[in-house]
């Protein structure tokens, strides 16, 4: 079984910061890539960063230049540092991991339950 969690949401003003961690831990054979997606009240879920093994990162054009994903491999926890945050970030951001259990299983998704982030004066 493979769990991840997610922290560091929370409330935070117009142009202040947050740190969101994601912890894989469980049956881990290996970790192909790791993303941050979000949902907005209403919205579809949008696709805000990813990280693969290269490391290789890859943004929205909309989180480009304010976010930045970062993973430690050896801890299997995935990183979002948001800058400059905006009301259009308040959003629920999940987590996800494209990953083996076993060696001979094939590659699965697996998805966090979120963290809350609400930008807001």
């Amino acid at each position: 079984q493979v769990n991840l969690v997610e922290s560091g949401g929370g409330l935070v003003q117009p142009g202040g910061s947050l740190r969101l961690s994601c912890e894989a831990s469980g049956s881990i054979f290996r970790i192909d890539a790791m993303a941050w997606y979000r949902q907005g009240p209403g919205m579809q879920p949008e696709l805000v960063a990813t990280v693969t093994s290269g490391p290789n990162t890859n943004y929205s054009d909309s989180v480009k230049g304010r976010f930045i994903i970062s993973r430690d491999s050896g801890d299997n926890t995935v990183y979002l540092q948001m800058n400059d945050l905006k009301p259009e970030d308040t959003a629920r951001y999940f987590c996800n991991a494209y990953l083996k259990v076993t060696s001979y299983s094939r590659v699965a998704y697996y998805w966090g339950r979120g963290t809350q982030v609400t930008v807001s004066s």
